[in-house]
């Protein structure tokens, strides 16, 4: 398993309701239609933290690497309703940094894999 993890911020004035409902209408479909195996959103409790921590956080998993390629490429051929859904609810968001993670310690045991 792989966590695809998003920190995410709102632009100033939008609703923490309304992301919600938006990253649930769009994340909802992809795990429906099993591009994704799950996904969860997460907010910082009482304004709880430092550094670079932001207000949201979405870990989104898939079984492996190929099902994350094969999750982009599903979403490259994304029709008009799955376009407005996405774009509605990245239309909320101010910031956002991503990582992908993994369950530790693993069999690959690979800390760094590169071609050059």
């Amino acid at each position: 398993m792989n966590l695809y993890h998003c920190m995410v911020e709102l632009k100033s004035g939008d609703r923490a309701l309304q992301f919600a409902a938006a990253a649930d209408a769009w994340l909802g479909h992809l795990k429906s239609e099993k591009i994704i195996t799950d996904w969860r959103l997460l907010r910082r409790k009482f304004g709880l933290a430092s550094g670079q921590h932001t207000d949201f956080l979405i870990e989104i998993e898939v079984e492996s690497m190929s099902a994350l390629e094969k999750a982009f490429s599903e979403l490259s051929k994304m029709d008009d309703e799955h376009t407005r859904r996405y774009e509605f609810m990245h239309s909320l968001i101010g910031s956002m940094e991503v990582g992908l993670y993994r369950p530790y310690p693993d069999p690959e045991q690979r800390e760094r894999i590169a071609l050059l």
